[in-house]
């Protein structure tokens, strides 16, 4: 019954390919990233095959789109310095994720696409590189991926795991093709007891709750320093819109404009004067890079002067809005923010990670939605570091009061930093459980 399954599933991913090619080429228009290397989707690589050197352990690292990449980024780093002279396959499912992992590479490493999961595909992919061991980072996970692992004798193991409960409920109504799965990994290593818990649920071998990675993030303090400085250049508090998903910026919108409503251009004002007398700084972080423009273009549709960071020179511009439209800079923008407003949180999307805005020292205002961080979620409510609201308009509220509440925003932000400093860890036990387990099918 499982080799049917696979089989049946296999088949519909073969059939699949054009649609795949389609879909590449349509997200080619707005991000050209997913015009590059194409034919790695399909496990044809034009890098050399890797040879393994005595010591020298090629570990894969799949890491699906940006925030997974900024994961492994922090496992890396305590992998380099467990395992000395190890070479680095890296992997990636989206545009944004292969941009942000160009960063992570040295010589010797090796960055392509994770192959479709075809069989055909995974098999010339193990084929070409064979990696020593394979690390998924925290959901992705592959019927073909991981059989053609097992086969090929490579250890695969799921680390910075979590599972909510949605995609536990698809799991186990999928449990014909998802049990066989995950129970064939080698290891999982869980963010939290409750990931834990439902991860065993679906068949997964948890083998650890180590801690979410990203509490042992290290913030740039060249970027925060810098941030700290441009918020300088504004006479009001700053607040932070931090990785909004499509939708939120109109949520907030709508607030602002019924808030303070945006005064006519009279003729004879200069292009300079202020427009909109708001009490703080708006700086707006789209989650994603291809929405920059549609953001700007929103935000100039209602009236708003719009300020681009990559038109800043020695300091942001005047403006009523200032758009962070870099990758890699999340902390500059908590460095020039004195509070942020969680974004994917407003809408039902879960959340983003708001460890980094901690790490930062940056209290957050997050919304009712933060199911894939819930315990992190919880944790920084519990520790003072972060308070939820109900909505945008009392996220709205609650940002603009704290900003301009300087004791109780600086109390927050000394909450934040402890928060983080509380619950690090993560990558030393991950880096070392790796370790162990490349020990084991060594000897």
């Amino acid at each position: 019954m499982q080799r049917l399954a696979l089989a049946l599933y296999s088949l519909a991913l073969w059939l699949a390919q054009p649609l795949l090619l389609r879909k590449l080429r349509r997200r080619a228009r707005t991000e050209p990233g997913y015009a590059v290397a194409v034919p790695e989707r399909f496990g044809r690589y034009q890098q050399a095959a890797a040879q393994q050197g005595q010591g020298r352990p090629l570990v894969w690292i799949h890491a699906v789109s940006l925030g997974e990449t900024r994961a492994a980024a922090i496992l890396l780093k305590e992998l380099r310095e467990q395992i000395p002279g190890m070479r680095l396959l890296l992997t990636h499912g989206t545009a944004t994720g292969r941009a942000e992992g160009e960063r992570l590479l040295q010589p010797g490493d090796i960055q392509v696409w994770q192959p479709w999961d075809t069989h055909g595909a995974v098999r010339r992919f193990l084929r070409r590189f064979h990696p020593a061991i394979g690390i998924l980072m925290e959901t992705e996970i592959w019927p073909n991926l991981v059989a053609g692992c097992r086969a090929q004798r490579v250890p695969l193991v799921l680390a910075n795991a979590r599972l909510n409960e949605k995609s536990r409920a698809g799991a186990q109504r999928l449990a014909w093709l998802s049990r066989p799965a995950y129970g064939a990994l080698a290891a999982v290593w869980a963010q939290t007891e409750d990931d834990a818990a439902r991860l065993r649920d679906v068949g997964a071998p948890v083998a650890g709750v180590f801690g979410n990675l990203k509490f042992d993030v290290e913030p740039s303090a060249v970027q925060q320093a810098q941030g700290r400085a441009w918020r300088g250049a504004s006479l009001r508090p700053v607040v932070l819109l931090a990785s909004t998903r499509e939708g939120e910026e109109a949520m907030w919108l709508d607030v602002v404009r019924s808030k303070w409503p945006v005064a006519p251009m009279d003729k004879a004002q200069a292009a300079t004067d202020t427009v909109v007398d708001m009490p703080v700084q708006w700086l707006l972080v789209p989650r994603h890079p291809q929405r920059f423009d549609a953001v700007e273009r929103l935000c100039q549709a209602a009236g708003l002067r719009v300020s681009r960071r990559s038109q800043w020179g020695d300091a942001p511009q005047d403006a009523d809005i200032w758009l962070g439209d870099s990758l890699g800079e999340m902390a500059l923008y908590y460095g020039m923010a004195h509070v942020a407003l969680l974004g994917g949180s407003f809408a039902p999307l879960g959340g983003q990670n708001l460890i980094e805005a901690a790490a930062c020292g940056c209290p957050v205002v997050m919304g009712p939605h933060t199911f894939n961080f819930a315990e992190a979620a919880q944790l920084a409510i519990a520790a003072g570091a972060a308070e939820r609201v109900a909505c945008m308009a009392a996220g709205v509220a609650a940002a603009t009061a704290l900003a301009q509440d300087l004791p109780r925003r600086a109390e927050l932000a000394g909450r934040s930093q402890a928060f983080t400093q509380a619950h690090r860890g993560a990558a030393s036990a991950t880096a070392q459980a790796v370790l162990q387990l490349l020990s084991s099918v060594n000897n």
